[in-house]
């Protein structure tokens, strides 16, 4: 088995692509379902953000799961296959591995060491795991990356004041108006980036924050958490004329700001600058207003820059965090290797068990003047007998350096104790012994499988 990932990001895609493979127009559940319904598939993960469209999954050849998951794409979004291959990306194995790290520590963020992008992995992930689309091997790389991403922050600079996307969109205004304290803004829509901006602008004093949202209940709600005011979603073209930023971050199918609305609303104000930063994936305002004459607009994309300075200046803490994330890549791929001793080592303590477990029984009319402290005490040292000359193999055939030796060595130990590493019962124990050591493992600091 091996895992695969297939993606789509802001390094290979423009935001033109990008928002047309968004899954989350159709919905995630959505897309779980229809590949639930693909024939040759084992495990799966969905993440979708405004800067990436991921497919993590388990499979048995990864050059099948490729041309599976890319066709997958392109049927789910309608977008022909010709438009996405130059800007799909794939990953196998360690590769994939080291890419979910980075990305769950904010080392292939928009912008480098973005706090919420750990967040965004973990629903993806609860979201697979209630629809049954995960198990063990995917479990535990979901989770592990969660503890690489708390390391990561918690030991480099990385995570150090605000590094969010909605952060370098308060960065770009004041580096075209200063400061922001005599300022009105106006956040068009509710979410989570929406949130995240008005809370920065907040921080920067900005005289008045109004927010705009097709359900009410959720501007005034924003609103309050911002010290602003909620304004009716009808009255945006009205507020677009007293607004000297304007942040839109609802991801519509359609334009909510069209170039109309914005040229109305800057015919009156002469020479006073209006700032819009549209987050939205896909983007809410029409590109073309960004034509009109004292009107500044930037998309996601046009953070770039402000990415490359981030970049410059935490170079050294990103350097520190990719050794941290070489480590752990090394660390999982070893778990994972040793996932395919399981069935021979739960074998070969079985062959072991009934060969003790048959001589006490043969010795049992010996045995059976003995005080039952005396039993218990021949119980306890066969048994620790038999874990110590198993110590040594076991632990040899899960730390092999590579999947070849354990193959190898496996079949060793089958030959020459005639072992039965398919029968229904060790298959049963190494099921039970897997989960419970990916269990062990999160509480410490195939394609699917299709959900019941």
């Amino acid at each position: 088995m091996h895992l695969f990932l297939l993606g789509v990001s802001h390094h290979s895609a423009p935001v033109e692509l990008r928002e047309r493979i968004d899954f989350s127009r159709r919905g995630i559940s959505e897309a779980l379902r229809s590949l639930s319904e693909t024939p040759g598939t084992l495990e799966v993960v969905v993440l979708s953000t405004c800067n990436r469209a991921e497919i993590y999954s388990m499979c048995e050849s990864p050059e099948q799961a490729r041309s599976v998951l890319s066709h997958f794409m392109s049927s789910f979004h309608d977008v022909p296959e010709s438009d996405l291959a130059a800007h799909l990306y794939g990953r196998t194995d360690a590769d994939a591995v080291r890419h979910l790290f980075r990305v769950t520590a904010g080392l292939d963020s928009l912008v480098i060491g973005e706090p919420q992008i750990c967040g965004q992995v973990k629903d993806a992930y609860t979201i697979a795991s209630e629809y049954g689309c995960t198990s063990a091997t995917l479990h535990r790389l979901f989770h592990w990356s969660f503890s690489v991403g708390k390391r990561v922050r918690n030991e480099t600079g990385l995570g150090e004041g605000a590094v969010s996307v909605s952060y370098a969109t308060i960065s770009l205004a004041r580096k075209i108006f200063g400061s922001l304290i005599n300022l009105r803004a106006l956040i068009v829509g509710a979410g989570e980036m929406a949130e995240l901006t008005a809370t920065h602008l907040h921080a920067q004093n900005i005289k008045q924050i109004s927010v705009a949202n097709r359900t009410a209940a959720h501007a005034e709600s924003l609103a309050a958490k911002v010290q602003g005011v909620a304004v009716p979603w009808e009255s945006i073209p009205d507020e677009l004329a007293s607004a000297d930023i304007v942040v839109a971050a609802t991801g519509s199918s359609s334009w909510m700001i069209s170039r109309a609305q914005v040229s109305d609303a800057v015919t009156p104000r002469r020479d006073k600058p209006l700032f819009i930063i549209d987050i939205g994936v896909p983007r809410d305002v029409e590109p073309s207003a960004g034509d009109v004459e004292q009107v500044f607009l930037f998309n996601i994309d046009d953070l770039k820059t402000i990415v490359r300075e981030n970049f410059a200046r935490r170079q050294s803490q990103v350097d520190r965090a990719e050794l941290m994330i070489g480590e752990e890549v090394k660390s999982f791929m070893l778990w994972l290797r040793s996932r395919g001793a399981i069935p021979t080592v739960v074998a070969l303590r079985q062959r072991f068990e009934n060969i003790r477990q048959s001589e006490l029984h043969r010795l049992d009319s010996k045995l059976g003047s003995m005080s039952p402290e005396s039993r218990a005490k021949v119980e306890e040292i066969t048994r620790l007998l038999v874990e110590k000359l198993l110590s040594i193999p076991t632990d040899r055939l899960k730390s092999a350096a590579d999947d070849e030796i354990i193959a190898k060595d496996a079949d060793t130990l089958t030959r020459l104790f005639d072992l039965d590493p398919q029968s229904d019962a060790v298959r049963k124990e190494a099921s039970e012994s897997s989960e419970n050591r990916s269990q062990a493992k999160v509480n410490e600091p195939t394609f699917f499988s299709r959900k019941p």
